[in-house]
């Protein structure tokens, strides 16, 4: 869906974009993730065709850009740089201007108030679509712009920190939205500085660092097993006299042990009269991932 080659953005000296290979599937709740300042929203500007690249390639579903905006673009649902709105209009008035000047088809146009009616319950809004955008929150102009990338129900949806703004319980309504928007068949492509939002949701990862991107893979991979066994017992103690130096952290009853297998480590235990209350293979953070490949500057990449 989106491919990049040597994808590079120079603005004077300063290289914000570094020759980066991106390659998002079909299919995929694709994460981008990057401090603040590390290039992420240039990149997606060059993705959509808004910049121009200093040297490199874009393709959007297989076609060039921006040589091909005018035939691809319509496919596609973006929310970048915060929503842009008629303030004196309402939610439902922005949204049928919109439409107006991107539907052709006169069915499209005939159904227009059904779907503009149905993003605005997707998003949360359909209880103040009336009201005046001035008078809206942050948080409500943030599902505004996400109403405005749905309504033409497009194949891609490409977002740049689209629970900017929101509480708790409104970025997980934007969360569960999305994964039932990929589970129906729309690709998303998430671009974010928010490592909790990232690891809940997307299937591949890819991350910048001062313009380079230095992680790209599935989320599965990336989070791998380490090669150690957590073991939560009533016992601990009991356990850490059994392994006999194996134990390389204790945590109360949870203990992480070196270099054992679990359905070893269980029989063992279990054999020597140890009670076992959980036992799992360790695996990797994404924070873990993202902080051993990244530079440690003052405005990193959050985990929450």
């Amino acid at each position: 869906m989106i491919r990049t080659h040597g994808l590079t953005k120079r603005f004077g000296k300063v290289r914000a974009v570094d020759s980066i290979d991106l390659d998002v599937h079909e299919g995929d709740i694709y994460g981008f993730l990057g401090a603040n300042g590390s290039g992420k929203t240039t990149t997606v500007r060059m993705i959509l065709g808004l910049v121009l690249a200093t040297s490199g390639t874009v393709e959007l579903m297989g076609r060039p850009m921006p040589r091909s905006a005018r035939q691809v673009l319509p496919a596609v649902g973006t929310l970048i740089e915060g929503p842009a709105a008629y303030g004196h209009l309402s939610a439902r008035g922005n949204l049928a201007l919109l439409d107006a000047s991107g539907t052709r088809a006169r069915g499209e146009r005939s159904t227009r108030r059904h779907r503009i009616d149905e993003v605005l319950e997707e998003v949360g809004l359909s209880a103040v679509g009336g009201k005046p955008v001035r008078a809206y929150s942050l948080g409500m102009r943030q599902r505004l712009g996400l109403a405005s990338a749905l309504l033409q129900r497009p194949r891609l949806l490409i977002l740049d920190e689209p629970t900017n703004g929101l509480d708790p319980q409104g970025i997980r309504e934007i969360r569960e939205l999305l994964v039932r928007l990929n589970e129906q068949g729309t690709t998303v492509f998430l671009s974010s500085h928010l490592l909790g939002e990232i690891e809940q949701m997307c299937t591949r990862v890819g991350a910048l660092d001062q313009g380079r991107l230095v992680v790209q893979d599935s989320l599965d991979l990336l989070r791998g097993p380490t090669g150690r066994t957590v073991i939560e017992t009533a016992d601990p103690d009991a356990a850490i006299a059994l392994l006999d130096g194996r134990v390389e952290a204790r945590d109360g009853a949870r203990l992480v042990v070196r270099g054992e297998s679990p359905a070893a480590l269980n029989a063992l235990l279990v054999s020597r009269g140890v009670p076992v209350r959980e036992l799992t293979a360790e695996r990797r953070s994404l924070e873990d991932v993202i902080l051993e490949r990244t530079s440690h500057g003052t405005d990193r990449v959050m985990p929450r």
